[in-house]
């Protein structure tokens, strides 16, 4: 195993840390956040032996009004080093096949030494003047398991402190580390030499007034920690691209055929790196009359070359809408990783950045790429610069970023059609007949009315069932599903202020849902707890539907009865529709709280129509199939429209099999 070559003395790092830097170089101009946890990282990778030897320099202040006498830390790939951890058996019982994995393709991560390191007075150590410059506490390590009480498990690592650490008081520590790199787990690992390299180094949880928020890693959440610098120099074979999150500084070709690529970013909760000799680099600029410019690099795959601009396009739209809509993306680069056939990496953000994507061949007007790039790019938004707790609450970032996702599709790729794939997926054919709308989503509409309950959204993401659909279902799907209703009760300009407002006041925070909720009340001028009461703190379904519908002759005029009920357990209120044959339209206000309720009417014309929620107001409404009825007989053209249609598909699927046979 090639050993790192030792860093900085920790003294000449603190002031490299602390120094200004030029835009240019990563650096942000006042502070964005409090960079209470900053990280200086010197690591090198031995492609052939896939393991990883590391050296960190955590600088840590306590910006809490507890006081603690331990250090807590991530070691996430542990999660992948047996079949008994936490993040394994959760995997297992939700379904996926990860089990039995030969050693090769595991992953694990083996602390070898912390030392605390005394900077002096400046720093506010944790111990006393006249100590030793560097105590050795390697010997408390322990693992916790504060979820399940897991003896097995090791995502959890707690250090002892010779002194605690007061409200406002610092401490330095060194870790020194191995890792061996995995076959892809949770979009981090290798396949081949494509090496996408995330969660990979001993990382402290987030302090907060009530203890150690360090959850041990699980199957279906993501990831939570405090913003600081990140100063990293990763070595790795010479001739290989690289990219991470910040901005590379500079690059040091080594004689034993390596490089030492320096990255530096400012007022970031996390680094992600990348590297394989087969990326192109390609870059772009993003420009703007009212926000900043972005340089765009992408490390793209030479069988995708062709797709560069489209994942330029995608990120420009999701930079130019959210950033008008919310807030400016504050950066000045971002990082776009097309990443490696069957690496099991797509679809991943980080601060700075996110991997996409895509397929061998694409077709216009379907957005692939485009869908996963603004998803992965919108990230920046509410899970790299609001640092929401994923662990906790992870629709505050999914759910926030799938509906903001859509929003960018409409405004920028209106229409796009569906595309079916062929022979195994690798060949594609668009169905110009079928416009995708933002309200069709299938992240939205079909995972949610799949499983509506799995669990109230109010749940902790991680005690949750442990399956990806139940989390797409809650976090993702239900959260835009909610959004989409409250944007059509309130208005698009009230929500979009809701969002901007939230997004300045929590950027570089810690939000809890509480603080979101506020912020909808405090702009609508609405009290809208029974709202959330509803679509947050329960699982309960919506379901309105009309029951019934007669129309009968009386005397030269007609009795008209609608009924309409409330199948589920959840209650808004919905509008009723009633339409006569003459034209004439009435709607009704109904509170939706009663099982059923009766309209009848006395009108001189027939009714044709009921329907309940009209308007579609109440997406989450699970089956829209029953809101409407009609008295008014349809005739053949409907059944002739659509038989026509599955004709010409049919036609055309034919015609492609009789192509490649």
């Amino acid at each position: 195993m090639l050993r790192v070559q030792f860093f900085l003395p920790g003294a000449l790092l603190l002031a490299s840390i602390a120094s200004a830097q030029p835009a240019a170089t990563g650096a942000l101009s006042p502070p964005r956040s409090p960079r209470n946890a900053s990280y200086s990282i010197e690591a090198r990778l031995d492609p052939a032996a896939r393991t990883i030897t590391g050296s960190e320099l955590i600088v840590w202040r306590n910006i809490t009004a507890k006081t603690v006498d331990d250090l807590q830390f991530h070691l996430y790939w542990n999660a992948w080093r047996d079949d008994r951890s936490t993040w394994m058996r959760e995997a297992s019982l939700g379904g996926a096949v990860y089990r039995n994995r030969v050693e090769q393709d595991r992953g694990r991560m083996d602390v070898t030494s912390v030392i605390l390191v005394n900077t002096g007075p400046a720093a506010q150590p944790a111990t006393p003047a006249g100590a030793p410059d560097r105590t050795d506490i390697t010997s408390t390590r322990r693992f916790l398991a504060p979820d399940d009480g897991n003896r097995d498990d090791q995502t959890v690592m707690a250090v002892s402190l010779p002194r605690p650490v007061a409200p406002g008081g610092s401490v330095t520590v060194e870790v020194k580390w191995t890792a061996h790199v995995p076959r892809t787990y949770a979009r981090t690992g290798a396949i081949g030499n494509f090496f996408f390299i995330a969660q990979w180094f001993p990382k402290l949880g987030v302090l907060q007034d009530d203890g150690w928020n360090c959850h041990q890693f699980h199957a279906t959440t993501e990831f939570f920690s405090d913003y600081g610098v990140y100063d990293v120099r990763l070595t790795v074979p010479a001739g290989w691209p690289l990219g991470a999150t910040g901005v590379g500084q500079d690059r040091r070709d080594n004689a034993d055929n390596t490089s030492t690529h320096r990255y530096y970013q400012e007022d970031v909760h996390d680094f992600a790196w990348t590297t394989s000799p087969d990326y192109l680099v390609r870059t772009a600029r993003f420009e703007h009359p009212s926000l900043p410019p972005v340089e765009m690099r992408l490390l793209i795959q030479p069988e995708h070359a062709a797709q560069a601009e489209r994942h330029f396009d995608a990120t420009r739209n999701t930079l130019k809408h959210y950033g008008e809509w919310f807030g400016a993306y504050p950066y000045g680069h971002i990082t776009i990783v097309d990443p490696a056939y069957q690496s099991e990496a797509d679809g991943m953000e980080y601060p700075t950045l996110f991997t996409a994507g895509t397929r061998w061949l694409v077709v216009p007007r379907n957005l692939t790429p485009e869908s996963v790039t603004i998803h992965e790019a919108g990230h920046q938004w509410w899970y790299a610069m609001v640092g929401s707790n994923e662990f906790e609450d992870g629709w505050m970032d999914e759910g926030l970023n799938t509906f903001s996702t859509a929003r960018v599709e409409a405004a920028a790729y209106d229409p796009n059609y569906l595309a079916l794939r062929y022979f195994g997926g690798f060949v594609p054919y668009l169905l110009r007949d079928i416009v995708l709308k933002r309200e069709t989503d299938r992240n939205r509409l079909g995972l949610y009315r799949a499983l509506p309950k799995t669990d109230a959204q109010s749940a902790p993401s991680y005690a949750t069932f442990p399956s990806r659909a139940a989390r797409n279902a809650i976090s993702y799907a239900k959260t835009a599903l909610w959004l989409n209703t409250l944007e059509r009760q309130i208005g698009w300009p009230a929500l979009q202020r809701v969002m901007s407002v939230y997004f300045e006041r929590w950027r570089f925070k810690h939000p809890k849902p509480a603080d979101f909720f506020a912020v909808v009340t405090e702009v609508t001028g609405q009290e809208m707890g029974g709202f959330f009461d509803q679509v947050y703190r329960s699982s309960d379904t919506f379901d309105y539907a009309v029951q019934g519908l007669s129309s009968t002759a009386e005397q030269g005029r007609f009795r008209t009865s609608v009924v309409v009920r409330r199948n589920g357990e959840a209650i808004l209120p919905v509008d009723v529709l009633v339409t006569f044959a003459d034209g004439e339209k009435v709607l009704e206000h109904w509170s939706g709280r009663d099982r059923w309720k009766a309209f009848t009417y006395d009108r001189p014309s027939r009714a044709a129509a009921a329907a309940v929620d009209p308007g579609r107001v109440l997406l989450l409404d699970t089956n829209y199939t029953n809101n409407s009825r009609t008295l008014t007989p349809r005739g053949p053209e409907a059944a002739t429209k659509w038989s026509l249609k599955w004709m010409v598909w049919l036609q055309d699927l034919l015609l492609t099999w009789a192509f490649f046979a």
